[in-house]
């Protein structure tokens, strides 16, 4: 948690972008793992988090914009609970630590809500993307819950935007904490990368990484010698020379802020001719599009950046063929990058998103494009100072588009479909950094992770080694 004054100057800087109603915030409640009981570890919502800073159930968050007034709607814990869990702090105590002098019994915010709605004043609200969160807003709004969602406030989803989308010093601060985490994260990984290790081991133990420095990882890992599945969570594989492991990870901080690292490591530790190629295709991707960041330029045009490169690299190798930029035009590099090239992150590991990702990566003057592979792009609009950002572009072979592509006929005067069949069972290579855009350019965050060939290969020779990482927290 950050000082009082932190959050108050939050909430005083949304008061600013709204002038009337009441803004509703309310906090998650527990999730049931397998009876009411026992749960799940609990997560805040971050958007209650930012603004009011306490990172338990129960509770909600009023702020009325016409009287600058805030309210903390909670209940003190009773015996019964302190006996389970021991002695506990007082909502009056909770509310004075984030700035809140007004607190009232959980109860009483549906009184508040409905007196406002009959004086006909607004009521906003985000879109609530728990269940639970839609049929409690329901029930104060007296609306149906299948219209909750679609009646969130536009004027409140472009504010809290605005405000939560320039991450100031501090929060920068929390993003490197959870970078350095994910630093020793991939390192582990990669040192575990040898024949005969089951992705589980490996998947486990950065996991247990993450929860021994003090939180739990970003989103689950995305771990797997099968790369060429942007997503895959299945750990069940056994690891084999000749294959490499895409290892997509991340942590979270005390205070909520995240990380999202991915690093392709071969198996064994060596870099085979083939894999070298098509890695150091994907590493100038990256690291030519990082060099061109900067203040007002879209972000959309590092993806395409990195859609050439990726293009003319694979003509390179006689992958792809044809003019590069009438390719690119086309969309035939699609077919291995169908990805975009990164996100917003800051206290969700795809920063704001559960608003809408129109809301967050596009505005009015960048519209979402309608290509395969380029719609995808959930970053799309002109970068400013305090973005913080993910750099992840990849390649990736994967055997069903390529069918699919082949068997329609596309892309037939760009791409070389006999030597790509040679590489269906190549999997895919992603490699990700998290960047901060400054007032002049960028700067890649937290303590610089293997990823030249050199780095990868001399960190996968080393011996897995038990390692503490102290004053992360």
């Amino acid at each position: 948690m950050f000082a009082k004054e932190v959050y108050s100057e939050r909430r005083n800087r949304l008061k600013k972008e709204m002038h009337s109603g009441i803004g509703l915030f309310p906090a998650n409640q527990e999730a049931a793992f397998n009876y009411p009981a026992n749960t799940y570890s609990y997560r805040q919502d971050s958007h209650f988090s930012y603004f009011f800073g306490i990172n338990h159930p129960g509770f909600f968050g009023l702020i009325d914009f016409e009287s600058g007034e805030e309210f903390l709607f909670g209940n003190d814990f009773e015996l019964d609970d302190i006996i389970w869990m021991g002695p506990q702090p007082s909502v009056v105590d909770q509310a004075a630590r984030v700035g809140i002098d007004k607190t009232r019994p959980y109860a009483d915010i549906a009184s508040h809500v409905t007196a406002a709605l009959q004086k006909g004043r607004m009521v906003h609200y985000l879109p609530p993307y728990r269940g639970e969160t839609a049929i409690e807003l329901a029930k104060l709004l007296g609306e149906p819950v299948n219209e909750i969602r679609a009646d969130a406030s536009i004027d409140l989803i472009k504010a809290v935007v605005k405000l939560k989308e320039i991450k100031d010093a501090l929060e920068v601060a929390e993003i490197e904490k959870a970078v350095d985490i994910a630093w020793l994260m991939h390192t582990t990984a990669m040192k575990m990368a040898k024949p005969g290790m089951i992705e589980q081991e490996i998947a486990g133990t950065i996991e247990g990484i993450a929860l021994s420095h003090g939180g739990p990882v970003s989103f689950p890992v995305i771990l797997s010698v099968d790369g060429q599945t942007l997503h895959n969570h299945n750990h069940g594989n056994v690891l084999k020379t000749g294959r490499m492991l895409v290892v997509d990870g991340g942590t979270e901080t005390s205070t909520l802020y995240a990380s999202d690292i991915t690093r392709t490591v071969p198996v064994g530790g060596k870099f085979n001719q083939r894999q070298k190629e098509i890695y150091e295709i994907v590493l100038k991707a990256n690291t030519e599009t990082i060099k061109a960041t900067k203040p007002g330029i879209e972000y959309r045009e590092m993806h395409m950046l990195a859609a050439r490169t990726i293009a003319e690299g694979l003509k390179g190798l006689g992958l792809m063929k044809g003019n590069v930029d009438d390719a690119v035009a086309a969309g035939a590099h699609t077919l291995f990058f169908p990805h975009g090239l990164g996100h917003m992150m800051g206290m969700d590991v795809h920063d704001l998103e559960g608003v809408g990702e129109n809301h967050v990566g596009y505005d009015e003057h960048t519209k979402r494009a309608t290509q395969f592979g380029t719609a995808y792009l959930r970053l799309g609009k002109k970068l400013k100072p305090g973005f913080v950002l993910t750099n992840e572009p990849g390649i990736y072979f994967i055997p069903a588009l390529i069918d699919k592509f082949r068997s329609e006929g596309q892309f037939k005067d760009f791409v070389n479909y006999d030597k790509v069949e040679t590489y269906k069972d190549f999997g895919g290579i992603r490699i990700e950094d998290d960047v901060l855009v400054t007032d002049k350019g960028h700067r890649v965050l937290g303590k610089p992770i293997p990823k030249t060939v050199a780095e990868v290969e001399e960190t996968a020779a080393q011996s897995r080694e038990w390692l503490k990482f102290p004053g992360v927290f």
